[in-house]
């Protein structure tokens, strides 16, 4: 994040500062494990943080559905089926078909709704981060916002280890800034408005249950459910944009804002674009 998006927005800090006390949704319960390797202190902080207990080792009675560890360098959220499977981390490689190039082509459908033009984007919507990782890799200016203190952890243990690939050293790049709270608050405290304002909610699913849903979306589906409030972050996020307000859609899914300014199809997706007068 370049100096002057981090004046811009005053009090964006790289890192979570200590999020309020984690209130499960869908009384879905929490723990963190320590490994029982390196400091334990990092996995003590990290519990209190997020107000759960740190357990050392796990057996059948233990109450809690997900749990968040260290392994293979990273953090990673697990549930009980994903306990021996290595579990979820924030993944900052390129996903397949974009480039590993920085500043890497505006082009494809996400690129075009931004706007070539742009030059700040706040995605309001972060979740695992992989559409902020995209426009990040594009050149843009990011500010990231999650309201899930889970989710908030593990993007700022991502972001820490992007902070230390090779090309990001070389160019002297510093990852998106990352803010933990409620987008539609958030965003009304806004020091100065961003070009573009990129918003990614979680829709119903067009069936109960789908055999093609990627584990990563429908843990964070168990995680935080639908967003209910979406109507009222799209007005938010309107408010708040300097040109344009961007919303990623399922194709089945009716536009969040109305007949938006224009639309562009990606597989099994759209981006729906509404610029200000």
């Amino acid at each position: 994040m370049s100096a002057n998006i981090s004046q811009q927005y005053t009090g964006a800090a790289p890192v979570p500062d200590r999020p309020a006390a984690y209130t499960p949704s869908l009384a879905i319960k929490l723990a963190v494990i320590y490994p029982g390797q390196d400091d334990s202190l990092p996995f003590q902080q990290l519990a209190e943080r997020l107000g759960v207990p740190l357990y050392e080792s796990l057996n059948s009675e233990t109450p809690e559905e997900f749990f968040l560890t260290r392994r293979d360098g990273c953090l990673k959220l697990l549930d009980k089926e994903l306990l021996k499977k290595g579990g979820l981390a924030v993944d900052i490689e390129p996903r397949n078909g974009e480039q590993r190039s920085w500043p890497a082509p505006k082009d494809g459908a996400l690129a075009q709704a931004l706007g070539r033009k742009t030059k700040t984007v706040i995605d309001a919507t972060t979740g695992w981060g992989q559409d902020s990782l995209h426009i990040f890799r594009m050149g843009y200016e990011l500010l990231c916002i999650e309201r899930s203190p889970v989710m908030a952890e593990l993007l700022a243990d991502g972001f820490a280890r992007l902070a230390q690939q090779d090309w990001m050293q070389r160019l002297n790049l510093c990852p998106p800034l990352l803010l933990q709270g409620n987008a539609i608050d958030l965003l009304v405290n806004l020091e100065n408005q961003p070009d573009c304002i990129y918003l990614d909610p979680m829709f119903p699913p067009k069936r109960k249950k789908s055999a093609l849903a990627k584990k990563s979306m429908m843990v964070l589906r168990d995680l935080l459910g639908d967003d209910q409030d979406k109507e009222q972050l799209f007005e938010a996020a309107l408010k708040a944009a300097e040109k344009r307000v961007v919303v990623k859609s399922p194709d089945y899914a009716e536009p969040l804002g109305g007949k938006p300014s224009q639309s562009f199809q990606g597989k099994l997706l759209r981006y729906d674009v509404y610029l200000k007068n």
